[in-house]
């Protein structure tokens, strides 16, 4: 029998794995031309993180030998073997090594690392890979795809879809650049009625919670490059999709979203998950609804960190930017969503345009994009504007916690004039963080921004204890 013969037999153990929900690795041990010894990946079932299907092939031929050291044999494994399964083979002293596919991400025999290229250690194992690779790989991808389509068929199962609501398909969201976070949905909170509203949950609990709010028609996406330095500063990270963004579900009817009920939203998610030592991040919509929250259980809130957003009281007339934005967005209702982010970050990618059109394939998943604009707070009995009058008073009369403005000057709608005016309005508001280069959406830019908060509002400065 020849290699490809001796990797068919691992195939077939790879097969048995999949069969018992295992991920499709297989082994087989070869004395002298002979199999003495099989072995498929087991971690599961055995509760065991080395039952490996290289160490359980290892352990049974060395039991069918008698003898630990394995000089003669050989190990045929459909993937590339890990560390620790390298180091085992090498403390064998296998002779040698055949694997399928590659493994980019763990491989310790030339993907990641080569241990078995180490001329020091007193052993060397011949290594070849690439033997039915592609076979090998297949049944991998077959494997993570039934899964992949088993986690989101439950999901749906977990989130019935309403006959009035239409739901973003997961593979829209399948590969965005920098955006790496798993997803986690609630549809049974009061005011959802069944919806299903989706947040990111990432980092320790115990500390502070930066709670990221976006607007329109952005979506969570929009904190990706802030999201990885609030979480290397030890830090709880939530970023919701309000209802009809991101991979939030969609009503399909302008008239279902108001002001309030986004706000009643938002109110029972902090109550839900719980949130403590809140950091507040909010922008455009994030703050004209965000701002309004803290007042309602001041106790959970530590800091604000305020970006190109206002609080809509209706007091004041419309400025001419919004009521521009406003007609752009009455006229052209299927504006291209990346294209608005490429105008003022040339920064950005291709891809990463892209990403923000991703929740919105047609017009019938654009109603939220549609209703917005309008929806803006205009007069003093607007709804929204009493609520929003109510959070200024809160803001700049009890508000006790630290601040941190950042404002992308190149905005033309919220830009410096009018975040002065809400510093204002804010007690104990420093001199606002410029970022000259940046426009509306300054978090295309948040990394610096985040890495400043980290230093206003460290644990101490709010009062944080680990009591």
């Amino acid at each position: 029998m020849g290699d490809e013969d001796f990797m068919r037999l691992a195939l077939a153990q790879a097969g048995e794995a999949a069969a018992a929900g295992e991920v499709p690795v297989g082994a087989v041990l070869v004395h002298r031309g002979e199999v003495i010894a099989t072995g498929r990946n087991a971690p599961i079932a055995g509760q065991d993180p080395t039952a490996h299907a290289e160490m359980l092939a290892l352990r049974a031929g060395a039991l069918a030998l008698g003898n630990y050291r394995l000089e003669d044999c050989e190990l045929f494994v459909t993937l590339e073997p890990c560390a620790m399964c390298s180091g085992a083979m090498l403390h064998a002293r296998l002779k040698r090594v055949v694997f399928g596919a590659a493994d980019p991400k763990t491989g310790a025999a030339g993907s990641v690392l080569n241990l078995f290229e180490h001329a020091q250690l007193n052993h060397q194992t011949q290594v070849q890979g690439g033997v039915l690779a592609e076979e090998c790989g297949a049944a991998l991808q077959d494997f993570f795809r039934q899964r992949r389509s088993t986690q989101r068929e439950e999901t749906r199962s977990a989130h019935p879809l309403r006959d009035d609501t239409l739901r973003t398909p997961d593979a829209a969201f399948d590969g965005l650049p920098g955006y790496p976070w798993q997803p986690n949905y609630l549809s049974d909170l009061p005011s959802l009625a069944g919806l299903r509203m989706h947040y990111l949950d990432e980092g320790t609990h115990g500390q502070l919670t930066y709670l990221c709010l976006h607007g329109n028609p952005a979506w969570s996406y929009l904190y990706r490059k802030m999201i990885p330095v609030f979480l290397a500063g030890g830090h709880r990270v939530v970023a919701p999709d309000l209802i009809g963004f991101g991979k939030s579900d969609k009503p399909k009817k302008d008239s279902f979203h108001t002001f309030d009920d986004h706000r009643q939203n938002l109110l029972e998610l902090v109550e839900r998950l719980d949130l403590r030592n809140i950091v507040l991040v909010v922008q455009d919509w994030g703050g004209l609804l965000g701002l309004t929250l803290p007042m309602a259980v001041p106790q959970r809130y530590a800091g604000l960190l305020v970006m190109n957003t206002t609080l809509a009281t209706g007091e004041q007339p419309l400025s001419a930017g919004f009521l521009a934005w406003r007609e752009m967005c009455a006229k052209n209702p299927e504006f291209d969503v990346g294209r608005l982010f490429a105008r003022g970050n040339p920064q950005m990618s291709a891809a990463e345009c892209a990403a923000y059109n991703a929740p919105f394939p047609d017009r019938g998943h654009r109603a939220a994009l549609r209703a917005f604009p309008p929806m803006f707070p205009q007069f003093a009995d607007s709804p929204g504007a009493e609520v929003s009058r109510q959070a200024r008073d809160f803001w700049g009369q009890q508000w006790q916690g630290q601040t941190l403005m950042a404002v992308g000057a190149q905005d033309p709608v919220l830009g410096l004039p009018v975040m002065r005016n809400l510093q204002e309005m804010i007690r104990g508001c420093p001199e606002p963080l410029v970022i000259d280069n940046a426009g509306h959406f300054v978090q295309e830019h948040g990394q610096a921004i985040a890495q400043h908060a980290l230093g206003v509002f460290a644990p101490a400065a709010v009062g944080y204890s680990r009591s």
